[in-house]
């Protein structure tokens, strides 16, 4: 697939590739730099087979340094600014035998011998691998290996030719999918220095960008922040968003401030990639998943995934698929025909005296007073009930009362669900209560 990716990029060297610091980069110059990469992989031994930790974010010496990797069937290991604190453990669960930092192109050996059957499996097919951490919130990050020819195929067959936002995050899945369709398809992707409401929407209006796959934290922010009025955003045609539940809310407002764009919910793990999806309409949460080479289904209650694109496995962790090679997502949908509704993930759920609480649910409807600007549902121990609910609050107002807010809250949420989903205790905050990767953060300990 890589060989494919070449002579694409081969047909269209004077077309821009990518916009970095605000400089374009064609496609003729991208080569070039992968070339350079080769010759510096070369000069080190490194060649099928290595093990590589890619330290860096969306530029031109990373992209181009993850692409001479791949041609030299390397097994790489991504690490982007949002987790360099991870840096020692990646590089050891990940057996690493090298760690390039790509904007310096420093190139340095570490003693190891990499030995892991799923690494030995990528060796004998000879295909290069990739290896995605997951945010490890809740303890040791797993890592994910996959093999780059499988996880790429998808992009065989040809796309739409999109200038597209490099929004999502060098090292998540959704992040490393825009990429590699924007590159198969001939398209420009832009790079932001800056991923703040106002500084986005200046991009697409600078460079009449046409798709931005982003989070639904993002797009609540930004309708909040009023940033898409101030600009021009008419180029924009499709908004995708994933990474974590979208407010029924939320979208609705989007739909309402962006009539002439098409709104796609997209759903993505790092175990399996993302396979083709639909939303039924843009303002509904409900959407079909599958296409080419994959296909779902449901048991007791729970997505499950046979995709073309999986991994071969965690390097540290037991193995998630069934044994029909299914892989267990662990999140709660709805079905309505060839349509799935996303409830939640398994291990938020909170049981209340043995009731059900899903989180998005409560969130969903918190967020639509004016006066919160996010909210983080979750779980305490509680003597007799097992389980209390909790609401911690990000309020538009640094100065509101916590006092007044909980009144409000709950005089909203009265007759609208039942009485035990609606939470018990109340915490303010003035910290994002989303991570970098888009997920919502739900503290379970410390409140």
């Amino acid at each position: 697939m890589i060989g494919r990716l070449i002579e694409r990029m081969e047909i269209v060297r004077g077309q821009i590739a990518v916009v970095a610091s605000g400089t374009p980069v064609s496609y003729g110059e991208l080569l070039e730099s992968i070339t350079d990469w080769g010759k510096l992989l070369d000069a080190q031994g490194i060649g099928p087979g290595d093990v590589v930790l890619l330290k860096g974010t969306f530029s031109r010496a990373s992209i181009s340094a993850l692409i001479a990797l791949f041609q030299k069937q390397a097994i790489v290991i991504l690490l982007a600014p949002t987790s360099y604190e991870k840096e020692a453990e990646f590089l050891e669960v990940g057996l690493a035998q090298w760690k390039i930092q790509a904007n310096s192109g420093d190139i340095a050996p570490r003693e190891t011998t990499a030995e892991h059957p799923l690494y030995e499996t990528l060796r004998k097919a000879e295909d290069p691998g990739l290896v995605l951490f997951s945010s490890g919130s809740t303890g040791v990050s797993k890592g994910t290996v996959h093999s780059a020819a499988r996880l790429l195929s998808k992009f065989a067959t040809p796309g739409k030719n999109l200038r597209t936002l490099a929004f999502l995050l060098f090292d998540h899945i959704a992040g490393v999918d825009t990429l590699f369709y924007s590159l198969f398809n001939q398209s420009t992707l832009v790079l932001p220095e800056n991923r703040s409401p106002e500084a986005v929407c200046a991009l697409i209006a600078k460079h009449q960008i046409e798709v931005l796959p982003t989070a639904p934290s993002f797009l609540n922010l930004l309708l909040l922040s009023g940033a898409h009025e101030a600009h021009d955003l008419s180029s924009l045609k499709i908004i995708t968003y994933g990474s974590e539940m979208m407010p029924a809310s939320t979208l609705q407002r989007c739909a309402e401030a962006f009539p002439n764009v098409r709104l796609i919910q997209k759903y993505g793990t790092s175990e399996i990639g993302a396979p083709p999806s639909k939303s039924k309409s843009n303002d509904s949460t409900w959407v079909k998943l599958g296409g080419d080479g994959f296909d779902w289904r449901v048991a007791d209650g729970k997505l499950e995934i046979l995709a073309k694109t999986a991994m071969l496995g965690y390097l540290n962790a037991p193995s998630p698929f069934t044994p029909d090679g299914y892989f267990i997502t662990g999140d709660a949908v709805e079905v309505d025909g060839d349509y799935v509704r996303f409830l939640g993930r398994d291990s938020d759920i909170i049981n209340v005296g043995g009731q059900k609480v899903f989180p998005a649910e409560v969130e969903n409807l918190i967020r639509k007073l004016p006066e919160v600007e996010d909210v983080s549902v979750y779980g305490e121990p509680h003597a007799i009930l097992g389980a209390a609910v909790v609401a911690k609050l990000k309020p538009v107002n640094s100065e509101a009362s916590l006092k007044a807010l909980r009144i409000a809250i709950r005089g909203a949420l009265s007759g609208q669900i039942e009485p035990y989903k609606i939470p018990q205790k109340y915490v303010l905050t003035q910290e994002s209560l989303t991570t970098a990767r888009g997920k919502q953060i739900r503290r379970t300990k410390d409140g």
